[in-house]
């Protein structure tokens, strides 16, 4: 059952790896911004990759446990503390992504904060899904 539409003009240039606009039908679930910490808030990571793999399953683990599958991601928002985090590292995040989450890419953004909270975090994705009715 596809509860999504991706919008894309005929004339707009084809985004790379995210969708501009997505509509769609169903139950909102909103997550607040995931981090890359484990179930006891402890982080098993220091790097920037490492805490992206936990927050991707973090993710995942909630809409699953929501009733939903990743399919039903329909918006990503990512805060980093360091844009070169994820310039620098864009083809090793690209297999981390899909490792976890599929070949499934919803409208993204991509924030560049000057700290987040947690003072050990390094990225923090806030996510809406549209799981079915």
């Amino acid at each position: 059952m596809n509860l999504h539409q991706i919008i894309q003009p005929a004339d707009w240039k084809q985004p790379k790896g995210y969708a501009n606009a997505i509509l769609a039908n169903g139950r909102i679930l909103f997550l607040g911004g995931q981090i890359g910490w484990l179930p006891d808030q402890k982080f098993a990571a220091h790097d920037f990759l490492g805490q992206l793999e936990q927050v991707l399953h973090n993710i995942k683990r909630l809409v699953e446990d929501a009733g939903g599958i990743v399919e039903h991601i329909t918006r990503m928002t990512w805060f980093v503390t360091e844009k070169s985090f994820y310039t620098e590292h864009q083809k090793e995040i690209g297999v981390i992504y899909r490792d976890i989450l599929g070949y499934h890419f919803p409208a993204m953004t991509l924030v560049v904060v000057a700290a987040l909270v947690e003072d050990e975090a390094l990225i923090e994705i806030e996510v809406t899904a549209v799981l079915p009715d």
